[in-house]
């Protein structure tokens, strides 16, 4: 358990608001750090063989200007392709809504004596104004969180748990609560009030994180 809560600790966390494409953006960031060579991190996040390891099943014509389908999950296009640097890719579930924009581009760079990758994960998107209110950026960004906590589990070479099985375990809530403050920090530090953080922070753990009688009841 323990190893796992650390990784809350080896990411770090931004978010913010751009243009994209002429619309008004909401954004995340996570930046962190795997004890892995570029290639091999590359693989993982671009081979379906892998992705099914350490997130779920993909599929679709997955090349530059294909499309995607993540099963149960976002689908859209991949935009950009530049191994093994930088993958970019429109995400949305379900039919994209005219005026919509949200592209999810990760960007691997080299550090240490190659041995170890950098991974940033930009995510823009545009956002109900309300929605953002409610929830802040905890929304997208605990789930991004989880993704690249089972990216870290792959590339250790563990075996990847049982998604449903481990996100009501003790260790994934007590995880998913530290993302959701880590988060609200996020958010303070982007500007936010206090009031403003603490509803996002409550709204976005509750939704994550139910009460355990509530939690057994769903």
């Amino acid at each position: 358990m323990k190893d796992i809560l650390e990784q809350l600790h080896a990411t770090s966390r931004e978010t913010g608001a751009r243009r994209v494409d002429g619309a008004d953006t909401r954004t995340v960031v996570i930046r962190r750090r795997y004890d892995a060579p570029i290639d091999d991190v590359w693989d993982a996040i671009t081979d379906p063989a892998r992705i099914v390891r350490w997130f779920l099943p993909v599929s679709g014509d997955l090349r530059l200007g294909g499309s995607y389908q993540i099963e149960g999950n976002a689908g859209g296009e991949i935009v950009r392709c530049e191994p093994p640097h930088l993958l970019a890719v429109t995400w949305f579930f379900g039919p994209k809504a005219e005026g919509d924009v949200s592209v999810v581009q990760v960007r691997l760079t080299e550090t240490g004596d190659g041995d170890a990758t950098l991974l940033e994960l930009d995510h823009a998107a545009t956002v109900d104004p309300d929605r953002w209110g409610e929830f802040g950026p905890g929304a997208v960004g605990v789930g991004w969180d989880l993704a690249l906590l089972g990216l870290w589990i792959h590339l250790d070479g563990r075996e990847p748990p049982d998604h449903e099985e481990f996100e009501s375990s003790p260790e994934a809530r007590e995880y998913m609560t530290g993302s959701s403050e880590a988060w609200g920090a996020a958010l303070a530090a982007a500007g936010a009030s206090d009031v403003e953080v603490k509803r996002a922070v409550a709204n976005t753990t509750a939704f994550y994180v139910p009460p355990a009688e509530a939690a057994d009841e769903g």
